[in-house]
C-alpha cells in the first residue's frame, strides 16, 4: 500500500467514523436529546460511541463529547485516552474541548463548526469570549479566592501518599 493510499484510507475511515457520529446526533433529535453526537477510536477502531445525554440525564455535563469520553475511559480500563481520536458533530464547546484536553485526546476531527450551533440556538459564544477575557472581572459570576490556612491540605496528603496513581 502506497503512501497516498494509506492516507487515503485514513481519511475515508476518519469521514465514517465522522458520518457516525452525525447519524448518531440525527438519532438522538428523533429521540427527543440534543443534535449532538461523538464517538472514540483508538487504533482504527471505535471504541466509544455516544449523544447529548443533557435533558434525559439532567446533566449539564452530559454532553456527547463527555459521554464519550467516560464511555472510551470505562470500555478501555483507564482515564488516559492517549492513542485515541475523539470524533464529534460539532465543535467542542469549551468544556468538551478541556475535557479532551484533560483525557490526553490525540486529535479531535469535528463536522458543523459554533456558528452552525448558533444558527440552531446553541450559541456557546458568551463561554468562548469569556476563556478569552483576562480579567475576571469581567466575567458574569465571581471567581474569587479565599485565604485559608489548610488550602494545601489535599495537596499534602497526595505527595505522602505512597501509593498514589500519578496523572
Amino acid at each position: 500500500m502506497t503512501a497516498q493510499t494509506e492516507e487515503k484510507t485514513v481519511q475515508e475511515l476518519e469521514a465514517g467514523w465522522l458520518d457516525e457520529a452525525i447519524q448518531r446526533a440525527t438519532t438522538s433529535v428523533h429521540n427527543g436529546g440534543g443534535p449532538f453526537g461523538a464517538l472514540i477510536a483508538k487504533d482504527g477502531v471505535v471504541v466509544a460511541i455516544e449523544n447529548n445525554h443533557v435533558t434525559e440525564n439532567l446533566d449539564p455535563t452530559a454532553h456527547a463529547e463527555v459521554s464519550a469520553i467516560r464511555a472510551a475511559c470505562k470500555a478501555l480500563g483507564t482515564f488516559s485516552l492517549e492513542g485515541c481520536v475523539l470524533v464529534t458533530s460539532c465543535e467542542p464547546c469549551p468544556m468538551c474541548l478541556t475535557s479532551a484536553l484533560w483525557a490526553r485526546v490525540d486529535r479531535v476531527i469535528f463536522g458543523a463548526d459554533r456558528d452552525d450551533a448558533a444558527v440552531a440556538g446553541f450559541d456557546d459564544r458568551r463561554f468562548y469570549d469569556l476563556l478569552e477575557k483576562k480579567s475576571p472581572e469581567l466575567w458574569p459570576m465571581s471567581v474569587e479566592r479565599i485565604e485559608m490556612a489548610n488550602r494545601t491540605a489535599p495537596f499534602d496528603a497526595w505527595l505522602a501518599k505512597t501509593d498514589r496513581i500519578d496523572y
